[in-house]
Parts: structure tokens; C-alpha cells; sequence
């Protein structure tokens, strides 16, 4: 592909049409599938735009979840395919997207010296050909979509039947392969789910033709080298093959928070490094045995395997280092393009927030109802809506999307903790346990702090659009990564493109840490707060759990110790910077864990 970077899935509603702004630049990107109602409104708006009649897919038809993606995909890819059709027919001047392709091209690149030669070109006819030869060269980047697999709730027929192959990434899946999408990949995170690898078997979209090529891509989204070789080789001996492992920080990422126990993103990086011809030689061995008993030909050689990283990249140095260090194949960008309106759907006072944020103001947060740790902006107008409700006495969302039920406190039909339903009956259940004051108040603000998000991270592209708005719920929240603090400029695409590639530098100041620093202390401040939650008579388990932990953070300061001359080594200043924060997060480390062992030990 033209570019060494994507764009990765941003919340619901951030990157639901973000193809349609960059594809036509050869940027790759990623959709979010999961919110089919969402996808429908987004129908509802694209089609007048180009002239054509909306026609609604109701959720009274069959199968509506995967129709409604299919549709949507093809509509977004018809119309990138157009844009791509125009931007071929355009003269090479000055601000036109033809030449806007070209010049966001990484310099060196061959496409771009010669699109350089073709402007000094004095022959008429020398240029013309040469203007030809490149239009032909033109690529549109990739239209990619993320289902995030752990949001699979089973879906019911009018008897109370489960539906077959009806749960909702299963659903999502189908119209995703029964889309007319090419050079397309499915990115699948948040771990395993064996039904949906089992009905990716069935289908043969993901089946390499007999050049090795695929026209449909799996991609998984992993945090470490372990998850990689497990998941794929669950694939393998399906018959499938991951075409790519995106290696996600597990702390300084957007959205939700997966943390390793303490493996920091360089060493995971190293072992991949160090291990990758292995876990191609493993995964091609699974799947070539797979390939052979389902009757098919086996292939003489792997497929390529690509290894990407995202999660906290903020400059050129950085990025560079990621590529030519650890050799991935590509990096993924995606907080600061929540400051590009050319690439992104963020509401106008969303992205005022957002442009103003702190440290401060993104919080690794509670509020999911998932129960995972999830990256917070703070002072947004669904923070405002929720506050509202509780002191109106009625707390808790109305939930019309059912995306994240999975809470079966209350009885065996799964609700959302986020709910009103739930908040109301969980906080009946507190007032009658009789528990000390201090208690009560930190469990009733655990229940009272988890927001909407199948509806909070949808309604900026409802806002943007003007398209017909969610029932009961109007506030928008986002999940910047904590990235977002340092840069405060809301800038063009083909500036934030040039500030990737070193051309400009949009970070203001001197402030902002290194991304491996960055990524350490938050992790440092996580260990800290287990250790915090440790009572005295902690059991043997979690005790082991807290110094493993602390024993992988020492282990990765020694990794980044060992990188300092490889990191922007022309810059002294920089270089100070990774060995002060170097030693302020083991001096942190150790006066903390000297504590825990302290309060924990057991007299002799």
C-alpha cells in the first residue's frame, strides 16, 4: 500500500465513514460494524448525497443486522471507487486531490520522486505520458472493518429460538463476506470466540486463491506474542489464515483497556522480532494439515504474514524506530486523527474538548459496562446527561441497543449494567446489605459511573449528520487514548499526514514523554493501584500476581535501557528525557513494592 500507516477503529461513530474521506489518498482504515442501527442512519445519509433514494431495511426483516452492513459497505465502497474514478480525470495543479495524493506520499518513495520528475518536466508530451503512467498507478487505500468479538449476544426468533448463526458478531461477520469489498480485512479484537471462528470456517470469502492471494483478509488485534500463536493456530486448523497480527498497547491505547500483566509494548515487540519466522512456521504447518484433510491443495510456501503496532505514536521518531527497530510492517495512527475533521466524524464541541485536553482530563475509567477498563474524556455532554439523571433521582440509561447486555445478576436474561433496569435494582440491593458508609458510597459510585456507550459512541456522526436521533439518549462521549493531551491543533489531513512522515511537527512544546514512557507510567500507576486494593491477608494468588507484575515492568525498564542510542540518537535532550523517566518509574516501582512486601509479609 501507498502509506506505512492506517487508521484503526475510533469508537462507533469516529471512523464510520472514514473511508470516504482518505481512501481516495491510499490510507487504509477501519469501521466499526458492531452498532447496525447506527450503520442504518449512516444509510440514510449517504444515499441522498449521491442522488439516489434511501430504502430502509427494517428490523423486522430477516437477517436486517447483516443486510444493513452489506449494504453500507457496498454503498461506501461505491462511492470511494467514484472518488477514485474523479481524482484519475483531474489535472496535476496545485491543491487538487490528484496531486494531494502524490505529495502525501512518504518522500523517497519511487511514485512520489517521479511524480516530482513529471512537475519539472519541460516537454509537453514527456509530461502528458508520465501524468498518464501515474494516474494508472493511483490505489485506493483499504475499506476495513472491526468487530470486536466479545459483543456476540444471542438473538431471538418471535418462538424465543436462538437464531442460527444469528448472534450478533456472527450477523456482523455475514455482512461484512457477503459485501462486495476487495483487498479487504477483517480486523477481530478482545480475544476468542469459537463461534465466530467456527462460522468463518464455513465460509470460503476467506480462502486464498490458488495465487495466495485473498480477497477478503483476517486480521487480529492481540497484545502479545502468546495471544498471536494461540489465535492463530485456532485459525490455522480451521483452514484460515491471519494475514496480520496488530499489536495494540494494552494501556496507552484508546478505547478499551486490555493490560498485560506488566509486559510493556517494547519487549512484546522484541519477541515478535525474534520469533516471527516461528510463528509463521507454526501457523503454516496447522494450516496446510487443515488444508489437506478438507480435501483442498496445500501451498508450498506461507502466506505473508504482516506484523503492525498502534497504541501511543505521536511523532516521526517514534514511528521510525517501530519500523526500522523492531521491524513491523506498518503502524497504526489514531487519537491525533480525532483533530482532523478531513478524516474523522467528531461533533463540533467534541472536538473543542478534545483540542483543549489535559492529562488531567483522560481517565483509565470504569465506566464500561463490560467491566473492562475503559479510556475516558472527561466534560463531555453524555458525562453532563448522566450526572443529570441521577440527580433528577433517576439513574441509569434507557437501553435501546442491548449491545453490551451481559450482566445476569438479577435473573437469567442478561441486562446492561449501564441500564436504568440494573442501577435501580443494584442500588435497592446495597441499601438493604447495611454496609459501612465509606463502602456504600464507593459501591454505589462503581454502579452510578457506568455510561451508555452503544448510543454515547454513536451520536457524534447523529449530530455531524442530522440524521434521526437515538430515543432518550442525546449525549456524546468519546475514548481518546491519552495521546490526545499533547496535541491541540486541529489541522488539515494533509498536515497531520506530513506530521507522520517527520515533513512538520504539530506537537507544541517539549512537554509530551516518549510513547514507551508514557506507556510505562501508566502502567506503573495501574500496579499501584492493585497494590493499593491489596488487603493485608492477601492470598498467596493475587500476592503472586502483584510481584509478577512488578517483576515484568523492572524487566521491561531493562529492555528500553538497553535502546536510548537507537532512539532519535541525534537528539541529546530526548535522550535525557527516556533515562529520567526511566529512573522515576523504578524508583516509583520500587518504593511501592517495598510497602506491599512490607504490609504483606507474614511473621516468622
Amino acid at each position: 500500500m501507498p502509506h506505512s500507516f492506517h487508521i484503526p477503529v475510533m469508537g462507533l461513530a469516529y471512523t464510520i465513514d472514514t473511508p470516504i474521506k482518505v481512501a481516495r489518498f491510499g490510507i487504509n482504515s477501519v469501521i466499526s460494524i458492531v452498532q447496525d442501527t447506527l450503520i442504518e442512519k449512516m444509510r440514510s445519509y449517504y444515499y441522498p448525497q449521491i442522488g439516489e433514494p434511501y430504502q430502509a431495511i427494517s428490523n423486522k426483516e430477516d437477517d436486517y443486522r447483516a443486510k444493513r452492513i452489506t449494504d453500507y459497505l457496498n454503498l461506501v465502497n461505491r462511492i470511494v471507487n467514484d472518488q477514485i474514478e474523479k481524482l484519475k480525470d483531474q489535472d496535476f495543479e496545485p491543491g487538487s486531490d490528484i496531486c494531494k495524493y502524490f505529495e502525501m506520499l512518504p518522500d523517497g518513495s519511487d511514485l512520489k520522486n517521479i511524480f516530482y520528475e513529471m512537475q519539472s518536466l519541460a516537454n509537453a508530451e514527456d509530461k502528458q505520458q508520465l501524468q498518464n503512467w501515474l494516474r494508472e498507478q493511483i490505489r485506493p487505500g483499504s475499506i476495513d472493518v472491526n468487530i470486536m468479538t466479545k459483543l456476540d449476544k444471542n438473538n431471538h426468533d418471535q418462538q424465543g429460538q436462538a437464531i442460527e448463526d444469528g448472534s450478533d458478531a456472527v450477523a456482523a461477520l455475514r455482512g461484512y463476506v457477503q459485501s462486495n469489498l476487495s483487498n479487504s480485512s477483517i480486523v477481530l479484537s478482545a480475544g476468542m470466540n469459537p463461534r465466530l471462528f467456527s462460522y468463518m470456517e464455513k465460509r470460503s470469502e476467506f480462502d486464498a486463491d490458488s495465487y495466495g492471494e485473498f480477497e477478503k483478509k483476517i486480521v487480529i488485534k492481540v497484545s502479545d506474542y502468546r495471544s498471536a500463536l494461540i489465535q492463530g493456530k485456532m485459525l490455522a486448523k480451521k483452514g484460515l489464515w491471519v494475514s496480520e497480527f496488530r499489536i495494540e498497547s494494552g494501556l496507552n491505547c484508546g478505547g478499551h483497556a486490555f493490560a498485560t500483566d506488566g509486559f510493556l509494548i517494547g519487549p512484546i515487540l522484541e519477541d515478535f522480532k525474534t520469533k516471527r519466522e516461528e510463528l509463521t512456521s507454526t501457523l503454516f504447518a496447522a494450516y496446510n494439515e487443515s488444508l489437506k484433510a478438507k480435501g483442498k491443495t496445500p501451498f508450498e510456501k506461507p502466506h505473508t504474514i504482516k506484523i503492525t503496532v498502534q497504541g501511543g505514536i505521536g511523532t516521526e521518531a517514534e514511528d521510525r524506530l517501530l519500523r526500522e527497530h523492531y521491524g513491523v510492517d506498518g503502524t497504526g495512527w489514531g487519537t491525533p486523527f480525532l483533530l482532523v475533521p478531513e478524516a474523522t466524524t467528531v461533533d463540533d464541541h467534541t472536538l473543542l474538548l478534545l483540542s483543549q485536553a489535559k492529562e488531567s482530563d483522560v481517565i483509565l475509567s470504569k465506566k464500561s459496562p463490560l467491566g473492562v477498563r475503559f479510556h475516558y474524556l472527561k466534560g463531555t455532554t453524555a458525562e453532563t446527561e448522566r450526572l443529570n439523571r441521577i440527580e433528577k433521582g433517576k439513574p441509569g440509561s434507557p437501553c435501546t441497543e442491548k449491545f453490551l447486555v451481559n450482566n445476569t445478576e438479577f435473573g437469567p436474561e442478561p441486562i446492561c449494567t449501564a441500564s436504568r433496569t440494573y442501577q435501580k435494582k443494584k442500588i435497592e440491593q446495597l441499601k438493604s446489605l447495611a454496609l459501612p458508609d465509606d463502602e456504600y458510597n464507593r459501591q454505589l459510585n462503581d454502579v452510578l459511573d457506568k455510561e451508555c456507550l452503544c448510543v454515547g459512541l454513536s451520536n457524534a456522526a447523529v449530530k455531524k449528520y442530522e440524521v434521526k436521533p437515538f430515543k432518550g439518549l442525546s449525549g456524546i462521549n468519546i475514548c481518546p487514548g491519552p495521546n490526545i493531551a499533547y496535541f491541540s491543533e486541529v489541522v488539515s489531513l494533509q498536515k497531520m499526514v506530513d506530521h507522520i512522515y517527520g515533513r512538520v511537527n504539530i506537537l507544541p512544546g517539549n512537554n509530551r514523554p516518549h510513547m514507551f514512557i508514557k506507556e510505562l507510567m501508566i502502567y506503573v500507576d495501574y500496579w499501584k493501584e492493585l497494590v493499593a486494593e491489596a488487603k493485608e491477608a492477601i492470598d498467596n494468588k493475587k500476592k503472586s500476581y502483584i510481584e509478577n507484575f512488578h517483576h515484568n515492568l523492572l524487566e521491561g525498564i531493562a529492555h528500553y535501557r538497553t535502546l536510548t542510542d537507537k532512539i532519535n540518537s541525534e537528539v541529546t535532550t530526548l535522550k535525557d528525557k527516556l533515562h529520567e523517566g526511566l529512573i522515576t518509574a523504578e524508583t516509583q516501582l520500587e518504593e511501592t513494592f517495598r510497602k506491599f512486601m512490607e504490609k504483606t509479609m507474614v511473621p516468622a
